[in-house]
């Protein structure tokens, strides 16, 4: 098994960040992560890291958070994958 850290991560419209903070904590996901975290920066941007145990190769199955409704942030979300090497 190997551990993947999913990265989602949206920047609000201006004036909508605590909106889109909101929106991100009521995401379900279809199956319960190792561990979820959320943070903000500033007052417009969301970033939310799933941890998940995956079979080697079956990183690409894992479930990510939607896209926000288009009215809610200025660009596409940004998404990243890393594979964990361990704990120093």
């Amino acid at each position: 098994m190997t551990t993947i850290a999913l990265m989602w991560e949206a920047r609000a419209v201006r004036g909508r960040g605590a909106e889109l903070l909101e929106w991100a904590r009521a995401q379900e996901l279809p199956r319960t992560a190792l561990r979820r975290e959320t943070f903000r920066a500033g007052d417009d941007r969301v970033l939310v890291i799933t941890w998940w145990e995956a079979p080697s190769g079956e990183a690409r199955d894992l479930p990510e958070l939607p896209e926000p409704a288009a009215e809610l942030i200025t660009r596409p979300v940004h998404r990243w994958r890393f594979e964990s090497l361990g704990v120093d």
